[in-house]
């Protein structure tokens, strides 16, 4: 996904821990890291308002669009050739 959350930015600048961060903006610290993995389809704005809230920062702070193309591609979608090392 082209839009990734950069949380772990914010949380090292104010020495949070993901656990405070998480009870701070009411999500479970799984759902933190759903968000700081990139597996978040969506963010409600009500969840962005109150990340930007704890963290005393903008949304542009915490989201940032990547160009896919220029993210490594994972290797379960690369298609190995038998004749290529693995």
């Amino acid at each position: 996904m082209p839009i990734v959350v950069r949380i772990d930015v914010e949380l090292a600048r104010r020495k949070m821990s993901v656990g405070e961060f998480a009870d701070r903006v009411g999500l479970t610290p799984a759902n933190v890291a759903v968000l700081k993995n990139g597996r978040a389809k969506a963010v409600r704005f009500s969840t962005l308002e109150a990340m930007c809230r704890v963290l005393d920062c903008q949304p542009g702070d915490l989201l940032e669009w990547v160009d896919e193309e220029a993210l490594p591609q994972p290797v379960s979608d690369r298609v190995i050739s038998a004749d290529e090392p693995s």
